[in-house]
Formats: structure tokens, C-alpha cells, sequence
């Protein structure tokens, strides 16, 4: 390899390496945005070497005698983003003391949402609900989250509360229980909650909410990615009058984004100074 080749594979190595730092400092900025964000989940980006050269530029074997590393030189392409994952850990419980505030208070489990325009099934951990009025039943309320999609039942329906009642419990397993003005409790629904057993699969699909875009694709269905019913079954994991906040550590996240802004920096540098190389290689000539 000539002092010229090297070069330019220097400068391309730096700039590549530099336009998936960039990356790197996209995913971390956004998790610190999102940082006060019911449920949400922080994403963790990993890195891969590109391809890289051997240049065998030794010709005398006598001379590579006690060397402890393999012969020749070994000139990297520079690096890569391998994967931005979604970490599951859970997020710290707040109590709110508002009776649709639901926390998820284990890792895996998920509220379902009705599904997109397109019939795409949509799933969340953001447990802070509300009531909207039912446009068909004058005094009936719909459960919604915070853009006004329709929380579902078990049943996949809509979650549909009666008018007139006093108080409303939702129980561990996501029960919902109604009292009346006459002290009388009635079940009137079931939360639908899912176990994810699959969730690298999971992409964001935007207002806190997660869906599997590709399961066509992968010959898979949704009974080989998560279990559904799990609330009917018995999973303990609802918390009222409570929500998870985000998992999101800013100490970590202000942490990462320094290191990622000193390799960007470290790689400018370098560009900067293989082209001062090149004008002093040029100006020899």
C-alpha cells in the first residue's frame, strides 16, 4: 500500500466511523428527550468492525521471529452501527393517587391499544389512561390512553365503563370492578395484558407505542413472540393509581454521549491531520 493510498483510507475510515457516531448520539439524545416519558424504554446502540485490508509487507520471515501478533498489517474500514435494542429493565414506580393511572411492574408485560389504520396491532407500557365519552351510549365512557386510542380488552374490544359509578378498581391481574351509588361491585371488563417472550422483534412505532413490523416476513405469528391472556391467567403486574416512569438513567445516558462526542471529535482530528500529511507529501514532491 502506498503513502498515498493509506492516506485516503484514513480520511475514509475517520468519516465513516464518524457518520455512525452520529447515530450513536441520535439514539442517546433521544432516550434523555424521552427521559420523563411514562414507560418508556431506553435504546442501547453496539457497534461492528467493517471489513478490513491485510497488507503482508514483510517479504523476510527471519525477521518476524518472537513476534507474538499475526504477520502483516491489518487496515480496518472503520466501524459500525450492529443494532440500536430496546432494554427492557423496568422503570421506577411513581404514585399519582389517580385511580386510571396503571403501572406495569414487571419487565416483559404490555397494554394493547387499538390497532392502527391499517390494522396493525399496537402495544404500550404507558399506563396512564382516561375516560372518553361513548358517542353510541349517552353516559357511557370509553378507556383511552393519551391520544385517545381505545385500551382493549381481553376480548379485543374496546373497554366500555357503565355511567353512574362511584368508584373503579382494577386489580393486579387487570380486573376492572365498578362500585355504585348503591355500594354494589360489578366486573365489567378485563385489561388485555401481554407477555412479550420476543422482544427484539418490537419497533417503535412513534407516541410511545410498539408494534412487530416484520412477522410475515419471518414466517412467525403472534403466538411465537408473546403470550396474550396472561392478566386472566393470574400475572400479578398491575399497580393503580401508580405509573412507571421511563428507565432512562441521565447520568449513564450524559455519560455515553460525551464518550461518543470525544470519538467523533477524535476522529475529525484525524482527517485533519492526514490531509496536513497529504499537503506535506505534495509539497515534498
Amino acid at each position: 500500500m502506498e503513502v498515498g493510498d493509506s492516506m485516503i483510507q484514513s480520511m475514509i475510515t475517520s468519516a465513516t466511523t464518524m457518520g455512525q457516531l452520529q447515530n450513536k448520539l441520535d439514539v442517546t439524545s433521544n432516550n434523555l428527550a424521552n427521559m420523563n416519558t411514562t414507560g418508556y424504554k431506553r435504546r442501547e446502540v453496539t457497534f461492528a468492525d467493517l471489513l478490513f485490508q491485510q497488507v503482508n509487507n514483510q517479504t523476510v520471515a527471519a525477521h518476524e521471529v518472537g513476534r507474538t501478533t499475526p504477520n502483516g498489517i491489518r487496515v480496518g474500514s472503520g466501524a459500525a452501527v450492529a443494532q440500536t435494542a430496546m432494554r427492557l429493565e423496568q422503570g421506577a414506580i411513581q404514585n399519582t393517587d389517580r385511580p386510571l393511572d396503571l403501572a406495569l411492574t414487571e419487565r416483559g408485560f404490555f397494554f394493547e391499544i387499538a390497532p392502527s389504520e391499517d390494522g396493525t396491532r399496537r402495544f404500550t407500557r404507558d399506563g396512564a389512561f382516561y375516560l372518553s365519552p361513548n358517542p353510541d351510549v349517552e353516559g357511557e365512557n370509553h378507556l383511552v390512553n393519551q391520544n385517545g386510542d381505545y385500551v382493549l380488552s381481553q376480548a379485543g374490544t374496546p373497554i366500555t365503563l357503565p355511567a353512574g359509578y362511584q368508584d373503579i378498581t382494577i386489580t393486579e391481574s387487570g380486573t376492572i370492578l365498578v362500585t355504585d351509588q348503591n355500594g354494589n361491585t360489578e366486573q365489567v371488563s378485563q385489561l388485555q395484558i401481554v407477555q412479550v417472550t420476543k422482544p427484539q422483534l418490537m419497533l417503535a412505532s412513534g407516541e410511545n407505542n410498539f408494534i412487530f413490523p416484520n412477522l410475515e416476513e419471518l414466517e412467525l405469528g403472534f403466538a411465537d413472540v408473546l403470550v396474550e391472556g396472561v392478566g386472566a391467567a393470574g400475572a400479578e403486574v398491575i399497580q393503580q393509581r401508580a405509573l412507571e416512569m421511563s428507565n432512562v438513567d441521565m447520568g449513564r445516558e450524559m455519560t455515553e454521549m460525551l464518550l461518543a462526542q470525544r470519538n467523533y471529535q477524535f476522529n475529525s482530528q484525524a482527517i485533519s491531520i492526514t490531509d496536513q500529511m497529504m499537503g506535506l507529501v505534495n509539497n515534498l514532491r
